[in-house]
């Protein structure tokens, strides 16, 4: 393996254990939605968008993609209001929806979500979350599919990144905080 870039203090989740636990999530959702028809992915943009992406062509059951835009960090490391940004093509009453999540930090993003999205009156509504953080810190938001749990630092690769840097990383990894401290 290559040397880490200097930004990084360690890798949490290396890119075969990621892609395995992918294939066993793409298996339980098919087996959970076999035979309901299709089922709409929400990928929320940027940071779930590789692992929207790996995860839609694991999936054995017939499903479309789409994105929402949601911004509640921008390039600081405090978690802000939640807007949207960009909202989906298609209205999803009567679908079989699942909210797809890089990370359940704070809970503020996947709880509006939800609830916003449960408004819109969809036949059933899950969640699946790349990474989720200690649950003592966050509201009270299900996650219905998950990843993986990591401790409470500054994550970036596979999607999720810090300031748009190291978003493409094949693993997921530990942020130096002398990075974001600044």
């Amino acid at each position: 393996m290559s040397e880490l870039h200097p930004d990084l203090a360690r890798i949490l989740v290396p890119e075969e254990t990621i892609q395995a636990h992918v294939k066993v999530l793409a298996h339980q959702i098919s087996l959970d939605y076999a035979d309901k028809g299709p089922v709409y992915l929400v990928g929320v943009l940027r940071g779930a968008f590789i692992f929207l992406a790996d995860l839609a062509r694991c999936l054995t059951i017939p499903h479309v993609v789409d994105f929402m835009s949601v911004s509640s960090y921008g390039k600081s490391t405090e978690s802000g209001v939640v807007r949207i940004v960009l909202d989906l093509r298609e209205p999803i009453d009567n679908q079989h929806v699942i909210i797809v999540e890089d990370i359940v930090d704070s809970g503020k993003t996947l709880s509006y979500l939800y609830t916003m999205l449960k408004s819109r009156n969809p036949t059933s509504l899950r969640t699946c979350a790349l990474v989720q953080k200690p649950k003592e810190k966050q509201l009270d938001v299900p996650v219905d599919y998950l990843g993986f749990k990591i401790p409470d630092v500054w994550v970036v690769g596979y999607g999720l990144d810090y300031a748009d840097k190291h978003r493409t990383l094949p693993y997921i990894a530990e942020l130096k905080p002398s990075v974001y401290e600044k």
